[in-house]
């Protein structure tokens, strides 16, 4: 038998780009070539080699989230509906719910072929964020967005997702089949994260001071409730700045958050190597997002031997115990979050259990097994497909 041919469709193909695109590249450097050929489609090229053909398609920006851009297919059916007849597909797989991934979804329905994706954004957890101008219409774009979520991620053979909470929101609130649902999580690299990496003297250099480090890192875009950290560095200013606030990403509020936030320390974007030392130097993961499907950075901090104070809102609920292997406040208390870490800076024991309960949950993490799971499903989809 030949190989197991899997056409690949995404936005973007950049590495790191986001938690998405680094879970994306889990699996394209594990690829077995032996047994596997892919041809990617994609907005936004790699820019680093690839060992199998990419069609590029024209993009557009993203409102409201300028450093992202959105493959669009209108122009270019005809290419795109050629190549994938001459490539002749076993698989169709597609990365998130875009013009793209619609048309691979329905080329896969016409040609009776197996699709496949991984859940990556929970954009009906967003709504609430890029319409707070108008609260009103939220409940409207909630049905828009459920309903659109029910067309895209129904037709699936498989939708992989990282939490049972994730999975539960998606049968709830769009209600999904359900029976094309698996759980698929996130793997880690453990030798990159390691509290051994921890040298206080990379932030002492920058903060000119010896006040505990709390850091906040991922990319700054509003749905990541921004609003929350802004208020905490009001807090701590006002309360007279007994932490330093550190922050690591990038993305279109950044402008905005260093305005709003002029004496916290922002890093920029950092990477994985560069990342690990932070984590491991500081003293608190401060995470206050709600819309996480996984919360990559979470497992990260904690491998890093960071205690977590977290949002109670989102995917990470699925593994995140509280005042075991994290602290959870209530999504928009500032109050809360600052009493959560002036506990762990002050109980011991507490802090030293999470620490502890934290480096066990990620020693679970695999991402060997992980992309193991997912190319014998796809061996298992082809052949039953035959």
């Amino acid at each position: 038998m030949g190989k197991i041919k899997v056409a690949f469709f995404s936005d973007l193909m950049i590495r790191d780009f986001d938690g998405a695109t680094r879970t994306m590249y889990q699996i394209l450097d594990r690829i077995p070539k032996d047994e596997f050929e892919y041809l990617f489609f994609c907005g936004v090229k790699p820019t680093h080699q690839v060992d199998f053909e990419v069609v590029q398609l024209p993009t557009v920006k993203i409102p409201r989230n300028h450093t992202y851009r959105m493959a669009i297919i209108h122009l270019s059916k005809g290419k795109v509906r050629k190549k994938l007849d001459e490539f002749a597909p076993d698989v169709i797989q597609f990365t998130s719910p875009s013009q793209i991934s619609v048309f691979g979804s329905k080329y896969a329905k016409e040609k009776n072929i197996p699709l496949v994706t991984i859940y990556h954004t929970h954009f009906i957890s967003y709504m609430k964020y890029y319409f707070s101008f108008a609260p009103f219409l939220i409940p409207t774009v909630n049905k828009i967005v459920a309903k659109t979520c029910k067309n895209i991620y129904d037709p699936p053979d498989i939708v992989y997702v990282p939490t049972e909470e994730i999975k539960r929101q998606l049968l709830t609130k769009c209600n999904l089949r359900g029976d094309n649902i698996r759980i698929w999580a996130r793997g880690l690299n453990q030798e990159r994260f390691d509290p051994n990496k921890r040298d206080p003297d990379i932030l002492r250099t920058m903060t000119k001071n010896d006040k505990p480090n709390i850091i906040y890192a991922s990319r700054l875009v509003m749905e990541k409730n921004l609003d929350v950290l802004v208020k905490f560095y009001q807090k701590n200013q006002k309360e007279g700045s007994p932490f330093n606030l550190i922050i690591v990403g990038y993305g279109a509020a950044k402008e905005k958050m260093m305005k709003k936030m002029p004496y916290a320390f922002f890093l920029g974007k950092k990477n994985q190597e560069e990342l690990a030392a932070v984590y491991a130097s500081c003293d608190v993961f401060f995470f206050p997002s709600t819309t996480e499907t996984f919360g990559n950075v979470i497992p990260e901090a904690m491998a890093s031997g960071l205690p977590c104070v977290l949002s109670n809102e989102g995917g990470h609920r699925s593994y995140v115990e509280h005042e075991s292997n994290a602290l959870l406040c209530p999504p928009d208390d500032v109050d809360a979050y600052w009493k959560a870490i002036h506990r762990v800076l002050d109980d011991a024991p507490l802090r030293e259990k999470m620490i502890r309960k934290g480096l066990e949950f990620t020693k679970t993490l695999n991402w060997e097994e992980l992309v193991e799971r997912y190319f014998e499903d796809l061996r298992v989809l082809t052949q039953a497909k035959k």
